[in-house]
């Protein structure tokens, strides 16, 4: 048959028997899977007629989940049609071909399908996808069509990137990146915003186009809302996560107003101008505007004048009517500047001819009678005179007096009262006064400065005075004093604790307002906290409550059968350290003695910071002050040092120490990260004015004693925590502090014009260890049956973080809320002794001790113990100690002094391998017995 084929003499009528033969060949070659291209020949090129044409050819194709494709193709003329698949004959049994006629041009059309499964092209492994194509015969020769693929469909999960959300100014360009998962084919983008499809089309400002991206040109208000990437094809579609866009805007200052008039009518004041953040306002979290709202300068305003008048010019002749003239004018000087004019006639009028001419009265009889009336008069007023001045010089004095000056001195609507019987009061120093003198107040009493200012106690106001002198030295003074005795010096308050008296709150109370007075030049001035106690040999713990300062004593630190008596003092003054540079006080400057005791171990001294240490932005360091009052570095924390050593916690260092004096924290920032904590609380108090209301806003270093100090201030001048205080990381970026006031109810409450927001500069509260910052307002309520306030407090630096106080309280005493501000502390005890002041056993301590004080071969010694907790520096100083385990544990009891966590302790302990006792599981028996034998041991 291949030499027949090969001849190509055939005629028609023997070429039809020939191709049915190759078509069962073929069929039969497919059945036998062997390759049958040999059989169909691609061309006869003896037969006449005219070449395949083919109408429809195969297509690419998808085969979506388990569904099989089909392919078709169509040809004339056509008398047979196969497909060819990855370069194999299709088998004539998964044919279905359909066979018609042309009517225009008479031929033969054929038109053939075949299906393509999920596992045929599963099963394919080669070069390319998986393909088919048609062959087609006519009475000349064969014709191919073009090859169609025919690919699995699918689209992944998560998409290689998800668009991200971003904050952008109004008119910034936003870019949303977008890549779909991968998928056949390949996946469709559509943009969602807010769930609804966003046509590029119809906004010309919004292009997404550009490689699945979304570019918004220019953004706007509108533009804010949340963006999802939708990709999709023939098998599914997903979506991205949702990327939020916020648009802000910066708040720009409006135009300035024009200046106010001077303040003053009359010589030197101020005028004024202020401008607004409106424009625009700050939208959606943009910055707020910087510099000032408000402009004062100097003015200068012309004094009023008043007019006065020119002397009486000469009499007129006389008139006719027997009268003349004479007039003045009011130009001496004449009025200026809003002044007066002159009061009085400015001309007279008399008769001129001595009563020759008066008409009116017809005889003499009647000029003696008014002449007579006008001598009667008077004599009655002289008589009035002359009586007034004999009672005024006989009868008793009282005095009312209503000090004026003492309001500008801290006093308001106060008045004395002092009515004396059977004497007389003169102006006279020198005089006695009367002691049995009745007294009246009426109140109310309040002092203008109450930082500055303390009150007596309700009882030195209300007992019976004995002792008090009232002297009266003009119409505007009055003066309270105590007899035999040149000062009044009032009693201690709570926060001054000489000689180991100690303080600690646990609430604020508020005070009983019934008035009271104190002598304010005699108050003593609070400089520092202090406590004391004595130790012995079995060591002990000094705490000061509430303010995180503490004092470790190791047993043994101090020699047998001696006793110390041990003192600690934290300053509260203005502190001595003066800070260099850009170098800050982080804590409190506190003192530990007697400064002449010598220890045989180092004792283990906390103090509490406020520096923010969980990133590398500070230098700090320790510093103690000399006898000559100077202070000199000890150590930088990070530095290795066999003298001494800092563990630096996220609120307090606890440092180890060998001999006593007074010490403190410093820091240097690095970078501007640097970042201080800060504690902001408000209070507030009823004013004088029984309509106003105070708030004090306080950000004070993030120190306990430093805040407690806050406290007590707040304490005796009746101030009331409306608030538990927050945390505010203040950077060190030069950016400045704003306080402001929001959310006051409106038709309620009131506040004074330009008082709402108030600015502090970078430099006063980054060194604010000075004094307690704060800043006041003043809030006034409309009518007084208001009784309920409602409003924030908005802390932010400027470029930095921020915090909302939520005020919410009753400005009536009796309906208050108590605020806890201090978790409560045993302030009765705060000097330990003996065994009781360690949380771990001395018997187990001693075996730690005893076990890891030996070296061992396999590093199992007090280096392991050491890193087990969380000591990884500086481990050249415990290797100069005697026992390195007993300074470590010491080390160890002064961080957990408030937890006492002794599992930590036991985990680590069996990580090691040395011991598996959990300590947490002893009982209390057991520690008491422990204790016990270790007081029979040492001979108590």
């Amino acid at each position: 048959m291949g030499t027949a084929a090969a001849g190509g003499g055939y005629g028609a009528r023997r070429w039809l028997p020939w191709l049915g033969l190759c078509f069962w060949a073929a069929g039969a070659a497919a059945a036998r899977g062997t390759d049958n291209s040999e059989v169909l020949p691609d061309s006869i090129p003896s037969a006449p007629g005219t070449l395949p044409h083919f109408v429809e050819e195969p297509e690419d194709a998808y085969i979506i989940k388990s569904n099989p494709i089909a392919l078709r193709c169509k040809a004339r003329p056509a008398m047979q049609i196969f497909f060819k698949c990855n370069g194999e004959w299709v088998h004539q049994n998964e044919h279905v071909s359909e066979e018609s006629l042309d009517e225009s041009s008479g031929l033969k059309v054929r038109e053939v399908f075949i299906n393509v499964t999920r596992q045929q092209v599963e099963d394919f492994h080669g070069p390319e996808d998986y393909w088919c194509q048609c062959v087609a015969w006519s009475h000349l020769g064969t014709s191919k069509s073009r090859k169609a693929s025919v690919r699995i469909a699918y689209l992944r999960k998560n998409f290689e990137q998800d668009p991200q959300g971003r904050e952008v100014p109004i008119e910034g360009m936003i870019v949303l990146h977008c890549r779909p998962p991968e998928g056949v084919p390949a996946a469709e983008v559509e943009w969602l915003k807010n769930e609804e499809p966003i046509d590029s089309e119809q906004d010309e400002n919004i292009d997404t186009r550009a490689d699945h991206n979304l570019i918004i040109r220019q953004a706007r208000l509108s533009d804010s809302g949340n963006y999802t990437c939708m990709a999709a094809n023939i098998v599914a579609k997903r979506r991205s996560l949702s990327a939020t866009v916020v648009v802000y805007v910066n708040g720009g200052w409006s135009s300035w107003t024009e200046w106010s008039a001077c303040n003053v009518r009359c010589g030197r004041g101020w005028q004024k101008r202020s401008r607004t953040c409106t424009n625009p306002a700050p939208l959606n979290g943009g910055a707020f505007c910087e510099g000032m709202s408000v402009q004062k300068i100097t003015c200068t305003a012309l004094c009023p004048v008043d007019g006065s008048w020119e002397v009486w010019s000469e009499w007129s002749v006389c008139s006719p009517e027997c009268e003349h003239l004479r007039i003045r004018e009011c130009t001496a000087p004449p009025p200026r500047n809003g002044g007066k004019f002159c009061e009085g006639l400015s001309q007279e009028s008399e008769n001129c001819t001595d009563g020759l001419c008066i008409l009116g009265i017809e005889n003499a009889s009647d000029i003696a009678l008014y002449s007579g009336l006008g001598a009667a008069v008077v004599a009655v007023a002289v008589l009035v005179i002359g009586v007034t001045l004999y009672r005024r010089s006989h009868s008793d004095y009282g005095v009312d007096v209503i000090d004026s000056s003492a309001l500008t001195g801290g006093f308001q609507t106060f008045n004395f009262k002092t009515v004396r019987q059977g004497n007389s009061l003169l102006l006279n120093p020198a005089m006695q006064p009367d002691l049995t003198v009745s007294r009246t107040y009426s109140g109310p009493i309040c002092l203008q400065d109450p930082l500055d200012k303390e009150l007596m106690t309700e009882s030195s106001l209300f007992n019976p005075l004995s002792d008090i002198k009232v002297k009266v030295q003009s119409s505007f003074m009055v003066s309270l004093g105590v007899s035999e005795r040149p000062d009044y010096h009032g009693k201690n308050h709570s926060g001054t604790f000489p000689h180991g008296n100690n303080r600690g709150f646990s609430t604020i109370h508020p005070r009983n307002k019934t008035p009271y007075i104190q002598n304010l030049s005699s108050l003593p001035t609070r400089t520092e906290l202090r406590t004391t106690g004595v130790f012995g040999h079995l060591g002990g713990r000094l705490v000061m409550p509430n303010t995180g300062v503490s004092l470790l004593i190791p047993h043994g630190a101090i020699p047998e059968e001696n006793s110390w008596e041990i003192y600690m003092s934290i300053n509260q003054g203005e502190p001595s350290l003066q800070s260099d540079g850009s170098e800050v006080l982080l804590s409190p400057e506190v003192t530990c003695g007697p400064p002449d005791m010598l220890v045989t171990t180092p004792f283990a001294l906390t103090i509490p910071h406020c520096a923010d240490v969980s990133s590398e932005h500070w230098n700090i360091h320790l510093k103690k002050r000399t006898q000559q009052g100077k202070w000199e570095e000890v150590m930088s924390v990070e530095d290795e040092s066999t003298s001494c050593y800092c563990l630096l916690d996220p609120f307090a260092c606890h440092v180890l120490l060998d001999s006593f004096g007074t010490y403190a924290l410093t820091g240097e920032p690095i970078t501007d990260c640097a970042v201080k904590q800060l504690k902001v609380a408000v209070f507030g108090c009823m004013s004088c004015n029984s309509l106003d209301y105070n708030l004090r806003v306080y950000c004070v270093d993030n120190t306990p004693c430093a805040f407690q100090e806050v406290v007590s201030d707040e304490r005796h001048q009746g101030g009331q925590l409306l608030e538990e205080p927050k945390l505010l990381h203040f950077k060190g970026n030069t950016f400045s502090l704003q306080i402001s006031v929001l959310d006051i109810p409106p038709f309620l409450w009131r506040i004074k014009p330009f008082t709402a927001c108030q600015e502090v500069p970078f430099s006063r509260v980054w060194s604010s260890n000075r004094q307690p910052l704060h800043c006041a307002f003043s809030l006034e309520r409309y009518t007084p049956t208001t009784t309920q306030l409602s409003c924030k407090i908005c802390i932010r630096q400027l470029k930095g973080h921020e915090q909302i106080l939520q005020v919410q309280t009753s400005i009536l005493e009796s309906e208050r809320e108590t605020i806890t501000f201090f978790a409560q502390e045993d302030s009765t005890f705060p000097a330990q002794t003996g065994p009781k002041a360690f949380k771990i056993p001395y018997s187990i301590r001693q075996r730690i001790c005893a076990t890891f004080d030996t070296p061992n071969a396999k590093g199992k010694d007090w280096q392991m113990l050491a890193q087990k907790n969380s000591i990884n520096r500086n481990l050249s100083y415990f290797a100069t100690q005697s026992s390195p385990s007993a300074v470590i544990l010491n080390l160890w009891e002064a961080r957990h002094q408030q937890d006492g966590d002794l599992d930590s302790l036991a985990c680590a302990l069996e990580e090691i391998g040395r011991t598996h006792t959990k300590l947490s599981n002893i009982t209390e028996s057991q520690l008491e017995d422990a204790d016990f034998n270790y007081s029979r041991q040492n001979g108590l």
